[in-house]
């Protein structure tokens, strides 16, 4: 049986951020499944109660419920644990990367990226 590919939430308050982020992936050519987007981390848990999601990209500053506020619900659900949680950030503290390292974020990645650094991020987490 072939395996199927993994599906991926991109979380991120700016439209164009998320198309970015989308076309980005596209060009990375890994094996993705459906890649659905959520403008904070309460439109993401609600997406994530309805889709098997493998991966989460978050930013870490939003509305409503920010990347921080999303990892920490994240890391107390015996449900999504140990998902995946990749910071994707422009912030220029170095304090707010390290809190979501700390509160369990598996990797991060700081605007701009380019489609072949986020190749090699995501690559490893989705050979797991």
């Amino acid at each position: 049986m072939i395996p199927k590919p993994p599906n991926l939430l991109i979380v991120d308050d700016s439209t164009a951020i998320r198309k970015i982020l989308l076309r980005v992936l596209n060009q990375t050519g890994l094996p993705l499944g459906q890649v659905l987007e959520a403008g904070d981390g309460k439109e993401a848990l609600k997406l994530m109660e309805d889709h098997d999601i493998s991966l989460v990209l978050s930013d870490i500053n939003m509305p409503n419920m920010d990347g921080i506020e999303l990892l920490r619900t994240l890391r107390r659900s015996a449900q999504w644990h140990s998902l995946p949680v990749v910071m994707i950030t422009t912030e220029g503290s170095q304090a707010r990367v390290q809190e979501a390292v700390e509160l369990g974020a598996t990797s991060y990645v700081r605007k701009p990226f380019s489609a072949d650094l986020l190749r090699d991020k995501l690559a490893s987490l989705l050979s797991k």
